[in-house]
């Protein structure tokens, strides 16, 4: 079997990730020349907006051999914004290279990255790049490393020439005592049996079993490798290649066991169809199989199958365990859903347990800069949305507009130019606002019976509505026999709730809940004599559908919520002369400091006046403040409460309601 290798590429945005990819495929042969960033001919960065922005927007996979070993790389996006095109990736990766700039050291986002690459377990090696650049440093990079992303890295080898177009890298051996000594002060600090080998032996342990002592940490995500070098000379590339062959895990799994596999990437191909990027973790797939995806019935059958290999992907009739393919022929398909087949056992893949993505915090309405393009805008926003789930859109038809979800200003760029260059669409952006959360705060109950007034609908509903864990999301839960209502119209009722609950009592979207059914009934189908269905004397899942908002909104009132904001964990590094004028700047943008130290302040902000602070940051430290934000959950509003526009008919008014629903009172 081929020993394969999914790598990921991960960055503070702007410290060379792309460009050592580029000098990756250029020394294993898969490209005769390096692109360039600034030049807009790298291999990965294929959109119009990277390539003129030079940054990363979209994930892509290319692929390349290193000795007996066929790597699939993965560049991820490194711009905050795009921190769930990076997480999705994680999920499907066998290891890592983390890049650092020798010049800028740690940045806010290679915190970010580090924290989700050692939460997720994923074996990592970090490459400090821009050796070649004015500025470069060595021991105050490598104190950086250890003292901000993790305490057990082991550097590989020495520079020299730093700062020059010379630099260079040269990778410690076994002969070198005092990088035995570093392993052992490193290693042993992870596992006390290296610790009594080396005092058994009076202070020495063969440089073989130190190595391998390496590798096998290494793979478990203890110890992270160090290399130097610059992807723009190729100095110390060798010896990074070197070390993703010798140090990182290859992917594993059964290529004759049940199929078992992750969509990790959507897009259109040429002709519109999807094309789904799919990681192998079991079993094959071959073209013409039926495959099953996601937890809700839906499949599908393989027309093609392509393959990374050699840079490219090339058209394949199957694709085993520890590959990644692009499949075509599942129209139905979205980013997250498992793969299996009908015959496979109810399996969970390896990513999906790990799956763990920060929500948008903002959103904005998209506005079309002619009003008889809303409708293609709205097509359109569900074909990116389609791409990435976490990107989620919000139709109101009454007001005939549609929002977006965000992680940041940037996403507004990138929106506004893929619908122009893309689908012919020229858009504008309101103010970008902050999404909130309902959660209820008490218990409340109501019920409508068929056939009592006030009731117009042919079904009898009875919901409780009360709080739920944190983080639980929505629960539906009965209290009534299971024979007491046709199994469809109680999925109508427990899917109608899920809709209602996007909207609460404030018009946002209602989180940990529990909905208990507590009555039900309908009437049976019935006929006229002539055997003709008859409406107006049987229940449909209509009713249901209409009834259980208005029951539901009835019980929540009665419960009451409670709004929450999305807050951020911060890290402001700044100079301690200027900590006096910053401090009552995070006061008015509602900032909690928990901890504050010379040159050091943490604490929660906000999500809305995270921007804000990104602004003001400059002027206040000089350009020197390092800020780094990321989401850590909701806490209830400070001050007015804000209303959200409805855009569902207003079920808690009930005469509103029933003129849309049912055209009268």
């Amino acid at each position: 079997m081929v020993r394969t290798l999914n790598l990921g590429i991960l960055a503070h945005v702007d410290a060379g990730k792309t460009s050592l990819t580029e000098r990756l495929l250029h020394a294993a042969g898969v490209i005769d020349e390096v692109g360039s960033v600034d030049d807009g001919n790298t291999q990965t960065d294929t959109l119009d907006l990277e390539r003129r922005r030079g940054i990363t927007i979209k994930s892509a996979v290319v692929s390349f051999v290193v000795g007996g070993t066929t790597v699939n790389l993965i560049d991820t996006p490194g711009h905050p914004d795009f921190i769930a095109e990076v997480e999705r990736v994680l999920n499907v990766l066998d290891g890592a290279v983390l890049v650092v700039s020798a010049v800028e050291g740690v940045q806010a986002q290679t915190r970010v990255l580090m924290r989700t690459l050692r939460r997720l377990g994923i074996p990592t090696l970090i490459f400090v790049n821009k050796i070649d650049r004015r500025g470069a440093r060595y021991d105050a990079v490598l104190r950086e490393i250890s003292g901000r992303l993790c305490p057990a890295v082991v550097a590989m080898g020495t520079t020299s020439g730093l700062g020059t177009e010379a630099a260079s890298f040269t990778p410690y051996d076994g002969g070198d005592p005092a990088f035995a000594t570093h392993l052992v002060d490193v290693l042993a600090g992870q596992r006390d049996a290296l610790l009594e080998a080396f005092v058994a032996d009076e202070g020495s342990v063969p440089y073989g079993r130190l190595r391998a002592e390496l590798v096998a940490q290494t793979g478990q995500a203890l110890a992270h490798p160090v290399f130097f070098g610059s992807a723009i000379t190729g100095a110390g590339v060798d010896a990074l290649v070197a070390g993703i062959e010798e140090l990182l895990p290859a992917a594993q799994g059964d290529p004759e066991g049940p199929v078992s596999g992750t969509v990790f990437k959507v897009e259109r191909g040429e002709a519109g169809e999807k094309v789904a990027y799919v990681r192998m973790f079991a079993g094959t797939v071959r073209t013409r199989d039926r495959l099953c995806f996601g937890r809700d019935g839906r499949a599908g059958k393989v027309t093609a199958i392509s393959v990374f290999d050699r840079g490219a992907a090339t058209r394949r009739p199957s694709v085993e365990a520890g590959r990644i393919a692009r499949l075509w022929g599942l129209a139905d398909v979205r980013i997250g859903d498992p793969i299996t087949t009908p015959s496979s056992p109810e399996t969970r893949a390896p990513g999906e347990a790990r799956r763990h993505f920060a929500p948008p915090t903002l959103e904005t309405v998209v506005v079309p800069g002619r009003s008889s393009d809303k409708g293609a805008l709205h097509l359109a926003l569900a074909q990116l949305a389609e791409q990435d789930p976490l990107i989620a859109l919000r139709q109101d038809d009454l007001r005939q507009e549609v929002s977006v979800s965000l992680y940041g200003e940037v996403q507004k760029e990138v929106i506004q130019a893929t619908l122009l260059n893309d689908f012919g669409l020229d858009v504008t952006f309101r103010e970008t606002t902050t999404i909130c959360v309902e959660r209820p705060v008490g218990r409340g109950e109501a019920f409508e019976l068929i056939g009592k007034e006030p009731n117009p609908f042919l079904a009898t509903v009875g919901l409780r509505a009360e709080p739920g864990p944190a983080g639980s999301g929505v629960e539906f839960r009965l209290e009534v026999e299971l024979g007491s209502l046709p199994y469809s119209f109680m999925r109508t009722i427990e899917e109608t709730v899920g809709d209602t609950l996007r909207e609460g009592l404030h018009g946002w979207q209602v989180v940990d809940c529990v909905v208990t059914l507590t009555h039900s009934g309908y009437w049976a189908r019935q006929s006229h004599s002539g055997g003709v269905f008859d409406k107006s004397m049987s229940s449909t899942a209509g009713d249901f559908r209409n009834l259980t908002p208005l029951v539901l909104m009835s019980a929540l009132r009665q419960a009451g919520t409670r709004v929450y904001e999305p807050m951020h964990r911060f890290r402001l590094e700044l100079p301690a002369d200027t900590l006096g004028p910053v401090l009552p700047v995070l006061a008015r943008l509602g900032a909690v400091p928990r901890t504050r130290t010379p040159g050091l302040v943490e604490g929660e902000i906000p999500a809305a006046s995270v921007h804000r602070l990104e602004r003001r940051l400059p002027e206040l430290t000089r350009g020197e403040g390092v800020l780094e934000c990321d989401f850590d959950g909701y806490q209830p509003i400070r001050g007015p409460i804000p209303e959200r526009p409805r855009t569902d008919h207003n079920p808690l008014n009930r005469k509103e309601y029933l003129l849309h629903v049912v055209r009268r009172v």
